[in-house]
């Protein structure tokens, strides 16, 4: 056998292999590996268990005849893996010292753990509905995690073989533009003149708009009206439309240069404004639609709180009554878009945790009328996650209020992170702290993001996520620093060949040895569940381990294979941090 760079899918796919040639098994064995309790192995295999009890037949027979077969089919080194029976039918492998070594040694560069993760989408197509920002409204803090979380998901996938497709599904088309070109015609603005703070302007209009109309219900007809002329190809509104998008197109795309943000297309709602009747033809058809009150609406029946017999309905609503589209019609014209035009085979949607029913109405309403069509069904994730709250646990505001616009939060982190850098290393020169203050301020704000579990709300601490202790960006970001000063001490290049090394020996080199090996797990478990705190917990303890190793084995020695040996843990280290930092989306830096 040769060293396998993913043992748990190495191991799962011989069990399987093995399985269907050893009397007792079948087509429906699922092997369940997964990592183990370090106190039993590596990983184990349980589902012999399972499959033992849906097939009436004794789990240690079947799991010590499948050992045999494993063991027979030649295909696991005994020197390499350590195959026990444990329980009541538990499989245990233990991963020799030898296999462990010749892992570090196998796999050495980014490159190398490229090739190796690609088999987890291994050329599936794939569409990232992100950063999907909204036209004519300036960025807030809310948008930071759309940005952060989008950007590591969308690097982890590409990084694991997907062919993905980044679409900026702007906001671009909705009610607020009936309001906001109510108010600039109104006022006679000249949009064409309104300064580099367009954007800060026409996000003002379109507040004071909804201000008037609050004083003046009147007001909402003539908006509505303003809207549909815009959908009907009106010129004038199609000209001061053109206009908003554009100025919103600036300065999203500065905002986007700063943090990250990669965008392969951007196809809005106005994308798909000849395309909805097509939608509205064939759900009505195949008698998915109907007319309810003027309105073209879809009933989920079997989903008590969107049934029709609900004491408080809640259909889909997919054109208004006024017949305008709204964003179910365009949402579903996308669908039908990116499966005709992109062969899409799976579609990522991110919104924050309150559109969790429009997207599983979305879903439903898809998943019926392709059915229906015989149109192949993409999968389809809502990815979703909670508010960012501040010290008093509220939603985090300024102290009038008003959301914390985004480029403010942006300036803020620079500077507070210079401050630090300042202090802990005045004798820099400034350019090269500013630099560093980009990398930890911007990087430490992500990081905090992408640390917690998207689907619960985190408190947003300055203190906490530029602290160089702790699960955060500035500890990781150190960690890379300090390994890069090792190798500029011995004068040796991080990245080359690093000759003569001895095996692993000690118990602190064998424990980072196990957790480098560890990068496969995490990356497989963030992009089943596409969350990337799990890649971020996982960067975190090997920093842990790192740093315990470092402690308990010298690296500087004189016995040049013992030293080779530790440079190459550390050289290791750096990799696996460099890689798991850059797809989050930070970028490590040589020295701090």
């Amino acid at each position: 056998m040769s060293v396998w760079f993913n043992p748990s899918h190495a191991i799962d796919q011989i069990l399987r292999q093995v399985a269907s040639e050893t009397e007792g098994f079948n087509a429906d064995f699922e092997p369940g590996v997964r990592p183990a309790d370090p106190k039993f192995g590596d990983y184990q295999a349980n589902g012999v268990l399972g499959f033992a009890k849906r097939n009436k037949a004794n789990p240690r027979e079947l799991g010590q005849k499948l050992i045999e077969a494993a063991q027979a089919s030649g295909q696991f080194d005994p020197e390499l893996v350590e195959l026990s029976l444990a329980g009541p039918g538990f499989i245990n492998f233990k991963l020799s010292p030898k296999f462990i070594w010749d892992w570090q040694l196998a796999f050495s560069t980014k490159a190398d753990y490229q090739s190796g993760a690609k088999e987890l989408k291994n050329g599936r197509k794939v569409i990232i509905d992100y950063p999907s920002a909204n036209t004519a409204k300036q960025a807030h803090i809310g948008h930071l995690r759309p940005m952060v979380i989008g950007q590591a998901i969308s690097r982890l996938l590409d990084f694991c073989g997907a062919d993905l497709v980044r679409d900026n599904h702007i906001g671009d088309w909705g009610t607020n533009f009936g309001t906001l070109i109510m108010k600039i015609k109104r006022d006679g603005i000249d949009l064409s003149n309104l300064g580099d703070n367009a954007l800060v302007t026409l996000d003002q209009l379109y507040k004071d708009g909804s201000a008037l109309e609050t004083e003046q219900p009147e007001l909402r007809d003539v908006s509505r009206n303003e809207l549909v002329l815009l959908q009907n190809g009106d010129a004038e509104n199609t000209a001061i439309w053109e206009q908003i998008v554009e100025i919103s197109k600036v300065a999203f795309d500065k905002l986007f240069a700063q943090m990250g943000v990669e965008v392969d297309i951007t196809l809005g709602e106005s994308f798909y404004r000849d395309k909805v009747n097509r939608i509205y033809d064939e759900l009505t058809e195949i008698g998915l639609a109907e007319e309810s009150d003027g309105a073209l609406v879809v009933w989920h029946d079997e989903v008590k709180k969107f049934a029709r017999n609900n004491e408080r309905p809640y259909p889909f609503n997919i054109r208004k009554s006024d017949g305008a589209s709204n964003y179910a019609s365009t949402d579903l014209a996308t669908v039908l878009y990116r499966v005709e035009e992109f062969k899409a085979e799976e579609i990522i949607y991110l919104t924050d945790a309150r559109q969790q029913d429009h997207f599983q109405q979305l879903f439903l309403t898809t998943e019926k009328w392709f059915k229906a069509k015989g149109y192949p069904l993409p999968e389809m994730s809502h990815v979703f996650w909670g508010t960012i709250l501040g010290s008093d646990k509220k939603p985090f505001k300024t102290k009038s209020g008003e959301s914390i616009k985004l480029q403010e939060l942006l300036d803020e982190a620079r500077s507070r992170a210079y401050d630090v850098v300042s202090e802990k290393n005045p004798d820099l020169p400034e350019d090269e702290r500013r630099a560093i203050a980009e990398s930890v301020g911007v990087g430490a704000m992500k990081y905090a993001d992408l640390s917690s579990n998207r689907t619960q709300d985190y408190v947003f601490s300055w203190d906490r996520l530029l602290s160089f202790e702790g699960n955060t960006a500035p500890y990781l970001l150190y960690a890379v620093a300090r390994i890069n000063s090792i190798f500029r001490k011995v004068g040796v290049d991080p990245e080359a060949t690093i000759e003569g090394a001895s095996p692993l020996e000690t118990e602190a080199e064998m424990g980072l040895a196990r957790k480098l090996m560890g990068f496969v797990t995490a990356l497989e478990l963030t992009i089943n569940d596409l969350r990337p705190h799990f890649l971020c917990t996982y960067l975190y303890e090997l920093t842990s381990a790192y740093s315990t190793f470092y402690n308990a084995d010298k690296v500087m020695v004189d016995d040049a294979a013992v030293k080779a040996r530790r440079l190459i843990l550390c050289a290791r280290t750096r990799t696996v941090l460099k890689t798991g930092l850059e797809l989050l989306g930070i970028q490590p830096l040589e020295r701090m």
